[in-house]
């Protein structure tokens, strides 16, 4: 089966985090949603999106408020809709956004808090890693976190920021709360927005699957104390990298 087929199982039980019945503006909010799980990489690229109805569904709106937005995505070059026997809504390469440079990112936090937005980040996470730790996972949770843990060492260059971003929202999920995970998915969205315009530096990739690797086993070595200490050492790297990238 090919990656675009796998796509919606891939994604399934992971958008709960992320699509939430609307409460406000049925198109706004479906829009910030669906683009929430675009740069996220719920669904990779040429990946399809669940069929109309379950998101319909999952949102809480009409299936015509639904098209609108994902015209407006299409419009902005991030899906393309096809007909026939494998048809849907589709996911394209994201325009324009790889390494976009020192330029492009002071462009991008003109209009954003960066240091609350990594503050926020790094208590989010640094939460996540200590619930999840004092949980201890076993079992199936446990082994969701080998395959996130996994998946990045496996991963190809330009798909390991999507696969490291479904290591982080695993153990936001696996913290038992689905507020914080909820929460963690919007944060992580913004950021992400932001390390899509830094190239990837093997060093740092080097470093970072290194401290991936601690956490996971303080995780389930039920090490709450070690796995606080990895995550904010983790989070002080990214924070690092994208300061110096603006100074």
């Amino acid at each position: 089966m090919s990656e675009g087929h796998a796509s919606g199982a891939e994604a399934g039980d992971r958008l709960a985090t992320v699509l939430r019945p609307v409460r406000g503006n049925g198109f706004e909010e479906a829009l910030e949603q669906i683009l929430r799980v675009l740069r996220l990489g719920l669904v990779p690229e040429g990946g399809r999106l669940p069929a109309e109805r379950e998101l319909a569904e999952r949102l809480g709106i009409s299936r015509v408020t639904l098209r609108e937005a994902l015209k407006v995505l299409a419009e902005q070059g991030l899906l393309e809709s096809r007909r026939g026997r494998y048809g849907g809504t589709f996911v394209l390469p994201r325009p324009g956004t790889a390494g976009g440079g020192a330029a492009e990112l002071r462009r991008r936090t003109a209009s954003v808090d960066l240091e609350d937005a990594l503050r926020f980040r790094e208590v989010l996470e640094v939460g996540a890693a200590g619930l999840c730790a004092a949980d201890r996972p076993a079992g199936e949770r446990a082994e969701r976190l080998r395959e996130a843990l996994a998946a990045t060492h496996d991963a190809p260059l330009a798909d390991y920021r999507r696969r490291d971003t479904l290591l982080h929202l695993t153990l936001a999920e696996l913290s038992g709360s689905p507020s914080l995970a909820a929460q963690y998915a919007a944060v992580r969205a913004g950021v992400n927005e932001l390390l899509d315009c830094i190239p990837l530096l093997v060093r740092n990739l080097e470093h970072s699957q290194a401290q991936h690797t601690a956490l996971v086993r303080a995780v389930l070595d039920g090490d709450a104390e070690t796995a606080r200490r990895v995550m904010r050492e983790h989070c002080a790297g990214t924070a690092a990298l994208l300061r110096g990238f603006l100074a």
